[in-house]
């Protein structure tokens, strides 16, 4: 069934953005002259960048981004107070494809370039990971002796998914955003990404009608 999304779970304590960030899913289904395989993608988000949707410098327009003090203001820069240079996005992608190890790898490196896509920059303080597999029961292995069979989907084939893959990593990383609340603890408040402006933008800058 569905996943809960935004500062639930391991995404209580999350920043992204400068903003509340937290649990965001996201999927895509190739179509059957494609093989017809799905691709789910469930994100931790807890990172740095200047937030940008489809092109649209929401980030800036917001004025919340990196080194938003630093830029025009001359401020003195201290990266262990910054909430953009800390953190570590999480990222799982799971498929039903019936890919090798190799091909998941490659898999799991198109995640990060939907996460750059975003607007992360992959900071000095931030420690990014992915986690691919695959549910495919024609991979599986037994423990057996003997000359192992199994289906291995070839590298002709893969790219619908590595599309795929970056496409959900990305609608995961916004969902997290869109579905994170305001919350304070320890006497310190991190505020929601404000949904309401962040659509206007998006309708200025004709991403969205």
């Amino acid at each position: 069934g569905p996943v809960a999304e935004g500062g639930v779970g391991a995404g209580a304590g999350t920043v992204a953005f400068g903003w509340k960030g937290g649990i965001g899913t996201s999927s895509r289904v190739l179509p059957s002259s494609l093989g017809g395989y799905t691709v789910g993608v469930l994100v931790q988000s807890n990172f740095g960048g200047i937030l940008q949707i489809g092109g649209a410098p929401v980030g800036k327009e917001l004025g919340q981004y990196a080194f938003a003090n630093q830029v025009g203001h001359d401020d003195e820069y201290d990266p262990d107070t910054d909430l953009q240079e800390w953190g570590s996005i999480m990222i799982v992608v799971a498929t039903d494809a019936p890919v090798s190890d190799r091909n998941l790898e490659r898999i799991a490196r198109r995640a990060i370039m939907g996460l750059s896509r975003t607007g992360s920059y992959a900071s000095n303080g931030s420690g990014d990971y992915v986690i691919a597999f695959s549910t495919s029961e024609e991979v599986r292995r037994s423990d057996g002796d003997g000359m192992h069979r199994y289906s291995d989907l070839s590298n002709s084939n893969v790219s619908a998914l590595f599309e795929a893959t970056l496409e959900a990593t990305e609608e995961a990383i916004y969902n997290s955003l869109f579905m994170a609340e305001s919350v304070t603890s320890n006497g310190r408040t991190v505020e929601a990404l404000p949904v309401e402006e962040t659509v206007d933008i998006l309708r200025r800058y004709r991403v969205i009608r």
